[in-house]
């Protein structure tokens, strides 16, 4: 019998969406944010293996909320039906190709693409089986990037499952990636999956929120950063990148939609990054810059 999961789940206008997804996150393991429409609502959901405690969580985001202007959210805290969810979802992702990448889950037994990269990934307690667009952008991206550069250090900010630090590693053999997460399982599905993929020589991983592990700052500056996050969490590591970045270095950042840009674009100017280019694909983007 699978461990049963419990889902807390909210809709919040655009303006409180950061806010809140960040308030649920230490409750979670994992999370999704989504626009329901082009400058709408956003709803907001969050999977915890144990029975949440809705007090603590009540309180988080009303606080949230209250810190952007908005009411406290209506929230939905319920068990959901004791299921396989791993095995359901190993069966139902088909392997994805984005360029050179091929991400396939380990039940799937074709034989890759020729040409291809190949990368085994399973439905795990972490973000990022590849099929998400965002991730598809950051593939697209690092590859359009490394066919110009070849980076030596390069850290993938919120790695989720590993794919971009993995990508990064086969593309460019001669790289050293540093990958980070500020949840602890993701770290593990991480490493796990380095080593799965044949990359665990070249990944070096640790638990970090943002910038603030020890490995992060030994490790910087770096000629790449790859971060797949929020467009609030990238907004707030703004200088922090604009620190870690070596001179000439570049960052792949999404996690944003396409009416958060700006703001976005806004936060990493003032700190004199500048846009190399933007990628966009079914309301989302990834923002390329770079340090002069």
């Amino acid at each position: 019998m699978s461990t049963p999961l419990w889902r807390i789940a909210m809709t919040a206008p655009a303006r409180a969406a950061d806010a809140l997804s960040a308030a649920l996150e230490p409750y979670v393991v994992a999370l999704t944010a989504l626009e329901e429409s082009p400058g709408g609502n956003w709803s907001i959901e969050g999977l915890s293996e144990d029975e949440p405690a809705r007090p603590a969580i009540v309180a988080a985001l009303a606080l949230a909320a209250a810190t952007v202007g908005t009411p406290p959210p209506d929230t939905v805290i319920e068990p959901l039906p004791d299921v396989d969810w791993l095995t359901l979802n190993r069966q139902s992702f088909p392997p994805i190709r984005e360029g050179r990448v091929w991400v396939r889950s380990s039940h799937v037994t074709e034989a890759k693409p020729a040409g291809s990269i190949e990368l085994i990934v399973d439905a795990a307690r972490a973000f990022g089986s590849g099929s998400h667009a965002t991730t598809a952008l950051c593939l697209r991206a690092l590859q359009d990037l490394v066919r110009r550069r070849r980076p030596r250090r390069v850290l993938d900010l919120g790695c989720g499952s590993g794919i971009l630090a993995m990508a990064t590693a086969k593309l460019v053999p001669s790289s050293r990636v540093v990958a980070v997460d500020l949840d602890p399982p993701s770290v593990t599905t991480a490493a796990e999956n380095a080593r799965l993929n044949g990359t665990a020589t070249r990944i070096r991983t640790a638990v970090s929120r943002g910038w603030r592990a020890t490995l992060v700052r030994r490790t910087a500056p770096f000629d790449l950063v790859l971060a797949n996050i929020l467009a609030g969490p990238l907004c707030a590591m703004a200088p922090d990148l604009a620190n870690g970045l070596a001179p000439g270095g570049r960052a792949i950042l999404s996690g944003l939609m396409y009416d958060q840009e700006t703001r976005v674009l806004a936060a990493h100017r003032v700190q004199g990054l500048r846009l190399l280019s933007r990628y966009r694909r079914d309301g989302w983007s990834a923002l390329v810059f770079a340090k002069n």
